[in-house]
């Protein structure tokens, strides 16, 4: 088993999950995290920091998608492991629908 960052991560990316990571497997893209699953150690400490409830087991019905997109770009983006400020406009992201077809970004983020 292994975590995932699901869609509501998306322009939202709060990072208050990559401070409690003891393994630090998040990576940064440009609008949002994701999680190395070979890197992850199944603890789930970082689940309930997610202010967006968009971090899940992958044991959960319908992820395979979130699996998949966390597994390629943990190999490109670079390693975050400092908590950063969110977006300014994050909250008005939060919760919305159709979030990858609109505004997913292959585009790696700054890490730390």
């Amino acid at each position: 088993m292994t975590y995932v960052v699901t869609e509501n991560c998306i322009k939202c990316k709060y990072t208050d999950c990559v401070e409690v990571c003891p393994v630090d497997c998040f990576y940064e893209g440009d609008n949002m995290l994701v999680i190395h699953p070979d890197e992850c150690i199944d603890c789930g400490v970082c689940e309930p920091e997610c202010p967006a409830d968009a971090i899940k087991p992958d044991t959960e019905p319908g992820l395979e998608k979130w699996l998949g997109v966390n597994a390629e770009y943990a190999k490109s983006w670079p390693n975050i492991t400092q908590k950063k400020e969110s977006p300014a406009d994050a909250k008005e992201f939060d919760g919305m629908d159709g979030k990858f077809e609109k505004y997913f970004s292959p585009n790696p983020g700054s890490g730390d």
